[in-house]
């Protein structure tokens, strides 16, 4: 059974509120199944959104954050507990090794590289969690339409589709969290 649910997101205020709207409904999902969400320790943008929503329907908060950043005063001091890491690098480690699954909600860079590392740790099989886009709006469409592109170059095995859910719908994406069983797909080596 999953216990803890690592989600990666903006820490943007200046989003559109449909992106905060997915990131408190996501949260509230959370909580209600008494989960613990794993997150980069934000208060601001979809990162605070949705830690307050995981807190209001009853789930726990654990943020993981670099030293550097946690100086800054953006930390979710509400957290049932704060980690905090000597740099980037330790923090992913930490928000990887708790977690049982992985959801990337909208967001920049940071988003994209977290979610784009636990993906190709997966293909080079380091682990078998699940690992969820939740497409909001569309937001990942260009993404998804570069891997597209990435299976027809056969720079990956369109296999690898596989490795990774994706939608629009919060409700599915627990359900896939809570009905997934890890299954094999092709090697990534050809």
């Amino acid at each position: 059974m999953r216990q803890s649910i690592c989600v990666y997101c903006s820490s943007s205020d200046a989003v559109s509120p449909v992106f905060f709207d997915a990131a408190t409904q996501l949260g509230a999902a959370i909580g209600r199944r008494n989960l613990t969400l794993v997150y980069g320790a934000g208060a601001v943008g979809l990162m605070g959104a949705l830690a307050r929503a995981v807190h209001q329907h009853g789930g726990r908060v654990t943020g993981v954050i670099p030293e550097f950043m946690h100086a800054k005063g953006v930390a979710y001091q509400d957290a049932d507990e704060l980690v905090v890491t000597g740099d980037m690098r330790e923090r992913k480690a930490v928000m990887e090794e708790r977690a049982d699954a992985f959801v990337g909600l909208p967001g920049g860079f940071g988003t994209l590289e977290e979610i784009l590392e636990v993906l190709t740790f997966k293909q080079l099989e380091i682990h078998a969690k699940p690992i969820v886009l939740l497409n909001t709006r569309g937001f990942y469409d260009q993404l998804l339409g570069l891997f597209e592109h990435i299976y027809r170059e056969r720079f990956a095995k369109p296999d690898h589709r596989r490795l990774m859910y994706v939608t629009d719908d919060v409700d599915s994406a627990m359900a896939y969290v809570e009905d997934y069983r890890p299954t094999a797909v092709e090697s990534k080596w050809f």
